[in-house]
């Protein structure tokens, strides 16, 4: 019997240990000997972390632990590659992460504007083991662009998606950058407001497409559009001008043209990260962001806003 991997055994006091950190599965083990503590701590050593079965408490504690799917009778192998610790994670999670992980290298995503947010998205589902990345921009990166994403001063004045394509080799050498056909996600990352002319044509060729917009001091992430099952970027379009008439003249101000503005790293780096994991949850289990996010100075918390899709719109209407 093997410990999971990824998890840890800890000291309690003289006659318990933990096995776990995460509270949704931890758990204590109590009335041990000294001895008993001390081999059970040893299995938290190494690559095979086989449980102790010296004794009648031990070998109690490893059926128990089985039973709470902290361990496991066959004989695991250890994840590598920048994906290594997504499979582990979420193996501990619902015990499926390789397949999850594997699973992931036939599908293929869309990342547009390479600014920092897109950027760190763009890298993050590459490390997480997504086989294609897609990227587009063609805009120069700015001194304002260098920092944690990836951009380097040397890379100043190159074509973003070329940087960006060289930091995906760099991340995952396997990763797909120029392969042909449809992504199955759009990430969409613009500045100021969505471009309602891009949303609307996306909804039509029926691209499932997530929204980022990177605004003045926060960046708003979400929704993940679905054709047919809303709310889609005109149904928050539709409720905004119910509050608001003047916006969709102010929303075209801002979207058209597309204007590159500066974003603030932090922000990016929490908002990059945000827009990779709604990818992997849409991509992994077909789990659709419906809301938005909002990420702000100065404590970047994401916040979340619900909508609900408008009596307006008709994106859910059925096709005829």
């Amino acid at each position: 019997m093997r410990l999971r991997e990824g998890l840890r055994v800890v000291r309690r006091s003289a006659s318990e240990v933990q096995v776990g950190t995460d509270p949704r599965w931890a758990v204590r083990v109590t009335d041990l000997t000294p001895d008993e503590v001390g081999a059970l701590l040893a299995a938290d050593d190494g690559h095979r972390r086989v449980l102790p079965t010296a004794t009648a408490r031990l070998r109690a504690v490893a059926g128990q632990l089985a039973a709470a799917q902290l361990a496991t009778a066959r004989d695991e192998r250890r994840s590598t590659g920048t994906a290594a610790p997504d499979a582990t994670a979420w193996d501990l999670h619902d015990g499926d992460g390789p397949a999850r992980v594997a699973a992931r290298r036939a599908r293929r995503v869309g990342v547009l504007g390479l600014g920092p947010t897109g950027t760190t998205t763009a890298v993050s589902l590459a490390a997480a083991g997504v086989g294609t990345v897609l990227v587009d921009d063609a805009r120069p990166v700015r001194s304002v662009d260098v920092g944690a994403c990836g951009f380097r001063w040397a890379d100043v004045g190159r074509e973003r998606e070329a940087v960006v394509a060289r930091l995906l080799r760099d991340t995952a050498p396997d990763v797909a950058i120029d392969a042909a056909g449809d992504p199955d996600l759009l990430v969409v990352v613009e500045h100021g407001a969505t471009d309602p002319v891009r949303a609307a044509m996306l909804l039509a060729a029926d691209v499932p497409h997530l929204s980022v917009v990177v605004r003045e001091a926060d960046v708003v992430v979400g929704p993940l559009v679905v054709g047919g099952e809303g709310p889609c970027l005109l149904c928050l379009d539709l409720h905004r001008t119910e509050v608001d008439p003047a916006w969709p003249l102010v929303a075209d101000g801002l979207a058209r043209p597309a204007w590159d503005g500066q974003e603030v790293a932090v922000l990016a780096g929490v908002a990059g990260g945000m827009a990779a994991a709604a990818a992997l949850a849409y991509l992994d289990r077909d789990v659709r962001l419906a809301a938005s996010y909002e990420i702000g100075l100065a404590d970047a918390v994401p916040r979340r806003r619900d909508w609900a899709v408008h009596p307006s719109c008709g994106c859910t209407a059925p096709s005829v």
